[in-house]
């Protein structure tokens, strides 16, 4: 579909609006320099952006306290865990100047197909799923490869395993068969104290994210662990068992035992797909851990992976080497880049 082309007069009124926005930023950014210049910024100090709300950010100071700043006017996207410099004024609220360099940043696509990050400085992606809503592999396999794209460490969450048989079902099969790649799979529950008890650990010392499905339990798993916190919480649908949307903004918890950090979560927007489109063949092809021994030993240099001859990775399924699910899930992974696009 072809871009609509504007009218002189909507082009007009478009570029009025830009110069209307880059008047009140030159303003703005004159009005910071001139009480930074008077002195009523103190000096220079680190923090982390908590959250973030337009031209406005809460930023953590020394002491772990949440402080209201806003944006110099040449600081653009700026996202929940991001380190920067900022200092404070005289009003208790502050100024952040700089951003310091990230060691990871978690992107996904909006509504228009824009790559948009959603956090930064993260050190593990916390895939949450749970005995009901019932996932599914493909889903799961979807996450993995968004991780494994940006490089920040997946970690599998199953929760409400309290529902979950005592043989483990299916699930236990497919939890066993992450596990056979690498992945490290941990189980949780809210149902008590205890359930929580390996969760704590994974995430004792890091940054983590958590992404899932709606309704998986995510804000109910972060509600017990920081119990300081107020967070809404949806009920599941009893009639199509499907959660509903709560959390609206990235924000970033600390997770603290007896006065000391123990870690810290960011919690993002629940989504119910985690979109691909960012992504071309090769880097859902390079997504999938166990294809990387087969990878460049096709007879064929531009191979696809689908029924021609001397294909390496066909030959690893037949043997075994590859599990056939995990590959049939990767074929529905590059059928849906197209259709997701």
């Amino acid at each position: 579909m072809s871009k609509r082309k504007l009218s002189r007069q909507q082009r007009w009124r478009v570029e009025k609006i830009q110069a209307e926005r880059e008047k009140r930023s030159h303003k703005q950014q004159a009005n910071e320099d001139e009480k930074l210049a008077a002195g009523e910024y103190g000096a220079e100090q680190p923090g982390r952006v908590m959250a973030h709300f337009g031209r406005t950010l809460e930023v953590q100071d020394a002491d772990f306290k949440a402080v209201r700043c806003h944006l110099r006017a040449n600081l653009d996207g700026l996202v929940t865990g991001d380190n920067v410099i900022w200092r404070a004024g005289q009003d208790g609220s502050g100024v952040v100047v700089a951003r310091s360099e990230r060691n990871s940043v978690l992107k996904r696509p909006d509504a228009r197909g824009q790559l948009k990050p959603v956090a930064a400085n993260v050190d593990q992606l916390l895939i949450v799923f749970a005995v009901e809503p019932a996932p599914h592999a493909n889903l799961i396999d979807r996450y993995l490869v968004a991780a494994e794209a940006t490089g920040i460490k997946p970690v599998l969450v199953l929760n409400k395993v309290d529902l979950l048989p005592e043989d483990g079902g299916e699930l236990g099969l497919l939890l066993a068969r992450y596990q056979q790649l690498g992945y490290p799979v941990v189980k949780s529950t809210t149902a008590s104290e205890a359930g929580l008890t390996t969760l704590r650990q994974q995430l004792s010392g890091c940054t983590s994210v958590f992404v899932g499905q709606s309704g998986v339990g995510k804000s109910s798993l972060i509600d017990q662990l920081l119990p300081d916190e107020t967070l809404r919480i949806g009920a599941l649908s009893e009639d199509s068992r499907k959660g509903t949307h709560t959390t609206t903004t990235a924000r970033l918890y600390h997770m603290q035992k007896e006065g000391n950090l123990q870690g810290e979560l960011i919690d993002s927007p629940g989504i119910r797909e985690f979109g691909l489109t960012h992504l071309d063949e090769q880097a859902v092809t390079e997504g999938f851990i166990e294809f990387h021994d087969f990878l460049g030993h096709c007879r064929f240099r531009d191979c696809r992976h689908i029924n021609e001859p001397g294909c390496a990775l066909l030959e690893a399924v037949e043997a075994g080497k590859i599990h056939p699910q995990r590959f049939t899930s990767y074929r529905r992974i590059l059928a849906s880049l197209d259709t997701d696009r």
